[in-house]
């Protein structure tokens, strides 16, 4: 496994959490830390494959012609936007 050193500057309360449940696993800060950030870049990939896949090559071209094709009248009772 190839590392690289990166200073990471924290919060004092996001640290002190960090080493707190670090601790609890029992691993360092440092593992820690690299294990969180590894989880958070697998699910924004992940959820950016499911995405891409999702969307099938879909673009929003089209989408505002579209829209202009609905029709502009006043929602029926009990389908008003509440606050308004």
């Amino acid at each position: 496994m190839s590392t690289n050193t990166y200073p990471l500057k924290l919060p004092a309360s996001v640290k002190e959490a960090a080493a707190r449940l670090a601790k609890a696993d029992g691993v360092s800060l440092n593992q820690w830390i690299a294990s969180a950030v590894a989880q958070k870049v697998g699910a924004v990939e992940t959820a950016n494959t499911f995405l891409e896949r999702r969307a099938g090559g879909a673009s929003g071209d089209g989408l505002a012609d579209m829209l202009e094709k609905v029709r502009d009248v006043s929602p029926t009772d009990g389908d008003e936007l509440r606050g308004k």
